[in-house]
């Protein structure tokens, strides 16, 4: 998740659901420029601000998301079950749960927010709904806020810690990328990066994707005549990964948004094309890039060129679906989920 104070939308989100008609997706080899974007949940929860994160699916093919509000409201986790198109609370505490990822015992794992959240990397017991602190601190500190995660193939977790919002003090030096080994250890994979968000490793687990996303603060301030914070960098990275599972050379830049606002969440496909939440308001959607950074595809969430006030349609994250799913993609945008169909199979580290 990623919070700007120059993007209203990301402050009080009082967006309705993009139902506008958008322009058709481009990129015949990942989709039909027919598809359409289908509207499975909008938030009827009393909780104030924030917005959907995190689509992930489980082993029932069910897709879990979170949905995050500011301060001392609660979050959720939602289950959206594709069999019934019914949508149901997981959890109505999540602890300002982010990003999500199953493993391959079935367990959820959740990246918890500041702001009132829990601050850790947890796992879910789907069944009996207990929740375990798998990590919350590295070398002794606090994290400052787990965002986003990814699963190798070993059930090691990836996940990246920056901080957009809240009150509570900060402890560690760096806003870095760490990950949790099966024995429990946390290591630090990388802080080079001013503002790490979203997360994926390639299907060879030989590369780690990586987004920068500085809104230039860290903390949030909802109020209308709050000072805007100072936009950094808006790039998206690849990291060589070694045998090890470690950084092993230098990062490459595979998209630089510039001065727009760049990439939240991302997933990629069985092919190892990435795909990245786009937010810019000039061109809000799912944008496709290969390995190298060329683009192949772009899915429109929102209308182009809109005004930061009462914008529409802005991507937070996307996730495939599993099964008869694996060419469903998941995305979270604004207070909803959506889906559309495409041609690529989506990947999924434990879904064989």
């Amino acid at each position: 998740m990623r919070l700007t104070a120059s993007v209203s939308l990301c402050l009080v989100l009082i967006c309705a659901p993009a139902t506008a008609e958008l322009p058709k997706p481009t990129g015949e080899s990942i989709v039909s420029p027919d598809a359409k974007l289908e509207l499975l949940f909008t938030r009827t929860a009393p909780i104030q601000g924030g917005l959907t994160e995190g689509p992930t699916a489980s082993p029932d093919s069910s897709i879990y998301f979170s949905d995050i509000p500011f301060g001392s409201d609660k979050g959720l986790i939602m289950r959206f079950d594709p069999k019934t198109k019914q949508t149901a609370i997981f959890t109505n505490d999540s602890h300002k749960s982010n990003g999500l990822k199953f493993d391959a015992k079935g367990n959820l794992f959740a990246c918890e927010g500041s702001d009132e959240g829990g601050r850790a990397v947890v796992r879910w017991d789907v069944k009996t709904k207990t929740r375990t602190v798998v990590a919350d601190k590295y070398m002794g500190k606090r994290f400052n806020a787990p965002n986003d995660l990814s699963i190798d193939t070993k059930g090691r977790i990836y996940f990246s810690d920056p901080r957009y919002l809240g009150t509570e003090p900060k402890e560690l030096e760096h806003k870095a990328v760490y990950r949790i080994g099966t024995d429990g250890a946390v290591v630090e994979v990388t802080h080079e990066v001013a503002k790490p968000n979203g997360i994926a490793l390639s299907p060879d687990e030989k590369t780690l994707y990586l987004a920068d996303h500085d809104n230039g603060t860290d903390r949030i301030d909802p109020s209308p005549n709050a000072p805007k914070p100072k936009p950094g960098v808006m790039k998206v990275y690849a990291f060589p990964l070694g045998p090890d599972g470690l950084v092993n050379g230098p990062r490459k830049t595979l998209v630089d948004f510039g001065d727009q606002s760049g990439c939240d969440g991302m997933t990629v496909d069985a092919k190892g094309h990435i795909y990245l939440s786009a937010r810019g308001l000039k061109r809000p959607g799912i944008l496709v890039i290969d390995p190298t950074g060329k683009e192949v595809a772009f899915i429109p969430t929102g209308e182009p060129n809109q005004a930061a006030d009462g914008a529409k349609g802005i991507p937070s994250n996307v996730a495939f679906g599993i099964g008869p799913e694996k060419k469903m993609l998941y995305i979270t945008a604004d207070f909803s989920l959506y889906r559309i169909p495409l041609k690529a199979d989506g990947y999924i580290s434990w879904a064989k």
